[in-house]
């Protein structure tokens, strides 16, 4: 058998909550809200993403070059300049 003294009432519940618990749970809530809201809002048109067409800026058109650096115990390290 359970005992009814375990079971608290909406009523008797919100009697013993003072306002940091209901300032607490609202700081949660507004947090949930606002995660929600970022992931599910209509993101704003880009050409580049939604067409997959953009024009190629300057720094694109730039050399890249890449670095490894490479080092193991017991050898001299190494680094690797790879040009693109």
């Amino acid at each position: 058998m359970l005992k009814d003294c375990c079971t608290v009432g909406e009523r008797e519940y919100l009697a013993i909550v003072d306002w940091q618990h209901v300032i607490s749970l609202a700081i949660v809530g507004s947090a949930v809200v606002g995660l929600a809201w970022g992931k599910f809002r209509p993101r704003k048109f880009s050409l580049e993403r939604d067409t997959h067409c953009g024009c190629s800026s300057p720094a694109d058109t730039a050399p890249r070059s890449t670095m490894v650096f490479r080092a193991r115990r017991g050898e001299r390290p190494q680094i690797f300049v790879k040009m693109k």
